[in-house]
């Protein structure tokens, strides 16, 4: 076929690039080629655009064992247990086909996590929907939310943590990242990287449909009118079958059969066999025939790029192939043998004896291209917030409009169609600062939380990725863990818009700044560009997931209030920044100002001194304060329990509602019992830790001495209707 301009745009590729395709194969390329060059040079395999700038995160610590760069990150927890975890974006196929969107987004991360012969132990999200008025908002958050349980709960999985935000901004691009977490053993770590000569490559699993095809394309692209005419190009999921190919790696990765194993993902064969001998160094040789097909007459071009789920490629040892084959066929699985490796270091593509396609590895991966592309600065002088004339309004009907809006309302609608304690080892689950797992039959356990921020880096960049870092590291904190490192999945709009890439730029200098100094390093990520459509970009939401560690478990630590007669202490400065917050948007639906300023020095220390308490068995309970300020967290420790509080308004108070709304950040709220008053009190005096005690908890009303006071119970109420009639 000729390689027409019209077949060179439909793969999404330039005409500079389909220039320097030409000049590296010496040669134009056929039309199978094209698709593969198509699949690996797109946004989504070979990140051209982002590369440069992920280059300077910090990926390296004490505990890291495997940075970026593999299927997922690995750290290292002690006694030979290591963490091997990623997030994900599954945002395109989710818009145009939710429930497999969403389903097939849980199961790719998954099988990047046991890839590397990790168990997976638990799932987290972060879902971000259009304005609940929208006409496709509630079709999509079912969708969504049937999907990410469905395949979760049949494959044994549990869902323990995520977050649930709506904003018109994602009208027409939602956001569905995925993450996954799994354990292994440290000396049983298993890599992509091909190795020897005449090794047998093997495909495992399902077998290869016409779904998906593309799909890695479609995901590097913005959306237009034609969306719906893209559905072929989302992936169907199979959670059984998942299970199968779950079972039977682990199986065979416990003696030394295996060499290198890649998770057919995005971009599928192709993806998989790049990587593994780009790795190496390397050259691969597949004869597609062989090639298990679930269609008739499927062409080489549609095997190398379909994105069927549930597949695998294995390089063996020599020898071993009986051994494997005899494991996936007890599971019911695929298992052929369909190429070698080989000193060629080229991808050979045979079909029926003739090869249809030559490619040299290196023109696939390492020649990909890398665009520094322009970029411009936030302009922040143009905002220039008013809020002295604002009309008055009381605190607990500020309170009753943020609690009652989608954004903070209970979450249980979502929550409880994800199983979230199949496999018995969670120890706290969705509604706490973290989500807590135990290592299966250990003292101790990891918190595990994802959060983000958009309106925070729409405005100021630098400070939103700083931020959502921060709030990340002092939801571990909450629950007694020591944050050890993060995934990321940085979801921005098109990236050959300036200001985009200026916002792209900026927030990941301020996660860098934050991480750094926080000593908490970046171990796999994932990049989603082209966010938006017909030129309508979402706002900036990068989403960091975190994982720490709790040495040992005593009892797992929440936000919920104890008992009556505790001191509630509020641990950091008020400064009372109201700009940006959740008060002035439900309030008054202001949006526009800066972020609070993000102070990482205050951060580490209020930190570390709130974990040195826990491990003393100090506090009763642990809050961070973020979205909504004071007076919401305050709430948050009190629904759901039948103990309230009394807050007594602090002398030479300001502003009610900058006190009590204000989202300063590096603050927490502990609850102490009057007994370990001083003890407290000492060391956090001793450290310089700025604190307050704010007032005592009391039965079943919730209080602020002189302004209002009502039933814990009415507060649960009002917090839980929205989704309800929603």
């Amino acid at each position: 076929m000729e390689i027409t301009k019209k077949i060179i745009e439909k793969h999404g590729l330039k005409e500079s690039e389909f220039k320097k395709i030409k000049k590296l194969l010496k040669r134009n390329p056929n039309l199978l080629e094209l698709g593969i060059f198509s699949a690996m040079w797109n946004e989504h395999c070979s990140y051209k655009s982002s590369r440069i700038h992920l280059k300077k995160l910090p990926t390296k610590s004490k505990n890291v064992i495997q940075g970026p760069g593999e299927n997922a990150g690995v750290i290292d927890i002690g006694d030979n247990d290591a963490i091997v975890f990623k997030i994900e974006s599954h945002n395109h196929p989710s818009y145009i086909e939710p429930y497999q969107g969403a389903a097939t987004g849980v199961g790719g991360i998954l099988r990047d996590v046991f890839t590397m012969g990790a168990r997976p132990i638990a799932l987290l999200n972060s879902i971000h929907f259009g304005s609940p008025d929208h006409y496709k908002t509630k079709s999509l958050l079912n969708g969504v939310v049937s999907g990410i349980g469905g395949y979760g709960n049949c494959i044994g999985i549990p869902t323990v943590a995520g977050e649930t935000k709506f904003n018109e901004t994602y009208n027409e691009n939602i956001l569905v990242n995925a993450m996954a977490v799994g354990h292994a053993k440290k000396n049983k770590i298993f890599y992509s990287k091909a190795k020897g000569l005449n090794k047998s490559v093997v495909y495992v699993g399902s077998k290869t449909g016409r779904d998906g095809i593309h799909g890695a394309s479609m995901a590097s692209a913005e959306f237009d009118k034609n969306t719906e005419e893209k559905k072929p190009t989302v992936q169907v999921g199979d959670p059984f079958t998942e299970k199968l190919l779950l079972e039977a790696c682990l199986e065979l990765m416990k003696d030394d059969s295996i060499i290198a194993i890649q998770d057919m993902g995005a971009a599928g064969l192709t993806s998989s066999s790049v990587e593994m001998a780009s790795k190496g160094s390397l050259g691969i040789e597949l004869d597609l025939e062989k090639v298990p097909c679930r269609e008739n007459n499927m062409t080489p071009y549609e095997m190398m790029l379909s994105e069927s789920q549930e597949r695998m490629l294995i390089i063996l040892e020599d020898g071993k192939e009986n051994y494997a084959k005899d494991i996936f066929k007890k599971w019911d699985l695929d298992f052929v043998v369909i190429g070698k490796t080989t000193d060629t270091k080229k991808l050979v593509l045979k079909y029926n004896n003739e090869i249809k396609g030559e490619i040299p590895i290196e023109a696939l991966a390492l020649n990909a291209p890398i665009y520094d592309r322009e970029w411009s600065k936030k302009d922040i002088s143009k905002i220039n917030l008013n809020l002295k004339n604002l009309k008055k309004i009381n605190l607990l009907d500020s309170l009753i409009k943020i609690l009652s809006s989608p954004n903070h309302s209970n979450k249980s609608w979502i929550t409880n169609q994800y199983d979230q304690m199949v496999m018995c080892d969670t120890l706290q689950r969705s509604g706490s600062d973290a989500a807590i797992i135990r290592i299966h039959n250990k003292d101790k356990a990891i918190a595990v939380s994802v959060d983000s921020s958009a309106n925070y880096c729409r405005s100021h960049p630098i400070s939103g990725g700083k931020q959502i870092v921060c709030e990340n590291w002092r939801n571990l904190i909450s629950v007694g863990a020591k944050p050890i490192a993060i995934t990321n999945c940085l979801n921005f709009g098109n990236p050959e818009n300036k200001e985009v890439m200026g916002e792209f730029t900026e927030c990941l200098q301020g996660i860098k700044e934050a991480c750094e100094y926080l000593e908490y390093p970046v171990v796999s990520g994932n990049v989603s560009f082209y966010n938006g459509t017909n030129k309508k970009n979402i706002y900036p939401t990068p989403v960091i997931g975190g994982v720490g560690l709790i040495s040992k478990i005593s009892k797992p630590l929440n936000h919920n209030i104890k008992s009556n007669d505790n001191h509630i202490i509020l641990v950091g400065k008020t400064f009372g920044h109201l700009e940006q917050s959740c008060f002035l948007k439900e309030n008054y639906s202001i949006i526009d100002g800066m972020p609070p300023q993000v102070n990482l020095q205050n951060e580490k220390n209020n930190g570390e001194i709130i974990l040195k308490l826990i491990g003393e068995n100090l506090i009763l309970s642990a809050h961070d304060i973020s979205s909504g300020g004071l007076l919401v967290a305050l709430s948050e420790m009190s629904i759901g329990t039948k103990f309230g509080i009394k807050i007594e308004k602090p002398k030479n108070l300001g502003s009610l509602s900058e006190y009590f709304f204000g989202e300063d950040q590096s603050r927490y709220l502990i609850e102490v019992d009057k007994n370990n008053l001083a003890s407290i009190e000492k060391i956090l005096k001793d450290n310089n830790i700025f604190f307050e005690n704010i007032g005592i908890t009391q039965n079943e009303y919730f209080e602020v001495v002189d302004e209002f006071k009502i039933k814990i119970k009415e507060l649960y109420k009002i917090n839980n209707e929205w989704y309800n009639k929603y």
